[in-house]
């Protein structure tokens, strides 16, 4: 159940990204609500490989490299949604990828934590 949540407010979140800022596109909340579950399923499979490949450069730069790796997820999520899920700019995805960080750390983390 706090997955479906997690999931909702993450759909939440890339609608109000895309509210905010012209180079964030996504057509209706059901494109939001499948694209926060596409992100989660590449989540799952290519951002485990994206940072054990990138670890030194990860380290070197004390983690910030992570927002890269997670625009780049962001970025493979819009190619996969075509139309409906637009991010115009590797710059866009990396600025997504920091609010998205930041707004899950404040929302989504207490909801996952509390029982």
């Amino acid at each position: 159940m706090r997955w479906i949540i997690g999931l909702i407010i993450n759909a939440l979140i890339l609608m109000g990204i895309a509210y905010v800022f012209e180079g964030f596109y996504v057509s209706g909340f059901i494109a939001a609500l499948f694209a926060s579950l596409l992100l989660s399923i590449v989540n799952m499979i290519v951002k485990p490989i994206l940072v054990i490949l990138t670890l030194p450069i990860t380290v070197l730069t004390l983690g910030l490299f992570l927002f890269v790796i997670s625009a780049i997820t962001l970025m493979l999520t819009a190619a996969l949604m075509g139309s409906a899920f637009v991010i115009e700019g590797f710059g866009m995805a990396v600025l997504a990828a920091i609010l998205i960080a930041i707004i899950q750390t404040f929302v989504v983390k207490p909801l996952r934590n509390r029982r």
